[in-house]
């Protein structure tokens, strides 16, 4: 047997990708990436954002807890806002976008609650 670099220590331990290594030499390693490319773009994509919507919901009711409903109106309706909007798109399967939506949400409400906070701050004697 002539060793022929690492594909045939590959196709000794998997025997049905022998069938593959008769393919010429430059189809093989093309296939591989795209093999590899499909599985990385729809592991990427493939889930909802419940993670990022579950944060987003979580900040905006910390700020209004933290008085932002007050000190910082603009800032808590606009994440409020995109919240909204990230649902809308979470409902319609547009997953990317729901998912953008939702991390600018939750760093809109925890400005507005860090800025709720300052303004309680500087209150206090």
């Amino acid at each position: 047997m002539t060793v022929q670099g690492p594909l045939v220590t590959v196709a000794s331990v998997l025997p049905f990708l022998q069938g593959f290594l008769h393919l010429p030499r430059i189809i093989l390693p093309l296939l591989l990436a795209f093999a590899l490319l499909s599985g990385a773009v729809m592991s990427g994509c493939a889930g909802a954002p419940v993670q990022e919507m579950s944060n987003a919901r979580q900040a905006v009711r910390a700020a209004e807890r933290a008085g932002a409903t007050a000190a910082a109106p603009e800032v808590l309706g606009e994440a409020k806002q995109l919240l909204k909007s990230a649902e809308s798109h979470l409902r319609r399967g547009d997953y990317r976008t729901a998912r953008d939506e939702a991390e600018l949400a939750r760093t809109r409400a925890v400005e507005a609650r860090s800025l709720a906070e300052t303004a309680k701050a500087s209150q206090q004697p």
